[in-house]
């Protein structure tokens, strides 16, 4: 199939996979409001809060629950933290269709979704019952029949993408146990929000696909290699944001800007910095790093931040000289000047929750512009 001919899928698919995509973005703002808000340990037990399939109203409701002794209870966090895995579970279920339906004509193409999704759906319960190593090991099960799957299959109808999102969601669900598990871990903290923002990638892809809403350009295949660096920048500098986050650098450098800390380049650290693994049991909520860790991981943000920006910003000047992408270049600049302001005002006004929240939100927005390119894209036939 040409890669740039229409997919055979289900007449409503389109449909549902910007449906999902929507869903997504919502779960990528609001997981960074429950990160931002120091909630995302409010609920310690998974995929429950408190043992409750909602949450509780009173800590008197959790007294006698065994998480209670880990945590205490505080209600106005709790609520943010399991709303947030509602929404999660509910595009997972999405994602779920999405493969079932793309899938539906593929030699046991249904089965093996479904299998994958029952060895997932049978290690919840292992899960809770603290059988953590055999829970992940189900999923782990379920992840490698979706990716040889997604091997196999062709994306003449989208089953390919379908089912690494699908694969993406699970893993998504093992990095968001992780994160309960061992109590914030950086990694595995920002390991999350690149899922969050890949899933989000892959539906917005995948929906625009299915759309068949092209925009032809002669020029296109240059135009996708730009986008597509572009692309690998941005991820870069999703990835280094999600670090600050993990970390509790966003402050490091005072509200000093440009300079931090009075200096243009203070005391840092970068190989203690950019540790990724730090073994097990140690609780990472505020962070463990010293200043000049943090301030090194504050300067790498900084750096790629303005590389990325005069990409960004040159790439938007290329598509201004063709007259039917000025729109596109016009949003691209607002939103790379946007993300720049926001990130200023984080820092000048000591990372208001509001603020700091709309910039997560401007990285997924900036990521739903690149890709929505790389999608409709192609050469006249």
């Amino acid at each position: 199939m040409n890669a740039y001919s229409r997919p055979s899928v289900y007449r409503h698919f389109h449909r549902i996979a910007w449906l999902a995509a929507g869903l997504a973005l919502c779960v990528i703002v609001f997981g960074a409001f429950v990160r931002l808000s120091n909630a995302g340990l409010s609920c310690p037990d998974w995929p429950t809060c408190y043992g409750r399939a909602a949450w509780p109203s009173a800590a008197q409701d959790v007294n006698d629950h065994a998480a209670s002794a880990i945590r205490p209870f505080e209600t106005h966090k709790a609520w943010r933290e399991q709303v947030h895995r509602h929404l999660a579970a509910t595009l997972g279920m999405l994602v779920l269709l999405l493969s079932l339906l793309a899938a539906r004509k593929r030699r046991w193409g249904i089965a093996q979704i479904l299998a994958a999704a029952a060895l997932v759906g049978c290690g919840i319960p292992l899960y809770m019952h603290g059988e953590h190593m055999a829970a992940s090991l189900l999923a782990i099960a379920g992840e490698a029949i979706l990716l040889a799957a997604a091997m196999r299959w062709s994306n003449s109808d989208l089953a390919r993408v379908a089912a690494l999102t699908l694969a993406v969601i699970i893993f998504q669900a093992l990095l968001g146990m992780w994160t309960v598990t061992w109590l914030l871990k950086p990694i595995v903290v920002m390991g999350h929000l690149l899922g969050g923002l890949t899933t989000f990638a892959l539906l917005v892809w995948m929906a625009w696909r299915a759309t068949d809403m092209p925009i032809t350009l002669a020029d296109a295949r240059a135009l996708r290699r730009w986008l597509i660096g572009g692309l690998c920048l941005l991820a870069l500098q999703i990835a280094l944001g999600g670090w600050v986050s993990a970390n509790y650098a966003a402050l490091s450098c005072g509200l000093d800007f440009p300079k931090c800390v009075g200096q243009w380049w203070p005391p840092t650290n970068f190989s203690e910095g950019f540790v990724l693994w730090r073994g097990v049991g140690v609780d990472y909520e505020g962070g463990v790093l010293d200043g000049a860790s943090r301030i090194a991981i504050q300067m790498a943000h900084r750096m790629v931040a303005v590389v990325l920006a005069v990409y960004l910003l040159a790439l938007a000047w290329r598509l201004l000289r063709t007259p039917s992408m000025r729109g596109w270049a016009v949003a691209l600049a607002l939103l790379v000047c946007g993300q720049v302001t926001l990130g200023i005002l984080n820092v000048k006004l000591s990372l208001p929750l509001p603020i700091a929240v709309a910039h997560n939100a401007g990285a997924a927005l900036l990521l739903f512009t690149l890709i929505t390119l790389v999608a409709r894209l192609r050469r006249p036939d």
